[in-house]
């Protein structure tokens, strides 16, 4: 059993770049479905906004896939920008289960053709 511990280096591009990887993944996702469906459980307003915090944090997401890059994986990120992100992809999921269950209980109710 080895004792050695990976760089800081190392780790980042271990732990940090597939993060990073999954945060624009699911903020994607996002985006599509709020940009090709109106959420009955949203007024358009809300809906808008979520989207407008989605492509913010996308971007910074960018920003720090690009500098991470840049710098041969040696940048990491501070866990105060982390956190919010974290927040936005958990508030997605649940948009994205509450759609999940609206749409379900409309199917249901619709009579076959």
């Amino acid at each position: 059993m080895s004792t050695e511990q990976p760089t800081e280096k190392e780790l980042l591009k271990t732990v940090l770049e597939p993060l990073l990887e999954d945060f624009q993944y699911w903020f994607e996702r996002s985006r599509n479905l709020l940009e090709s469906e109106q959420m009955s459980f949203f007024s358009h307003q809300e809906q808008a906004q979520l989207l407008e915090r989605i492509i913010r944090c996308q971007k910074e997401v960018q920003t720090s896939q690009m500098l991470f890059k840049a710098t041969d994986g040696s940048a990491g990120i501070d866990s105060k920008m982390l956190l919010p992100w974290h927040q936005l992809v958990a508030e997605c999921w649940n948009v994205a289960q509450k759609w999940r269950e609206t749409k379900n209980q409309s199917d249901r109710i619709l009579p076959e053709s």
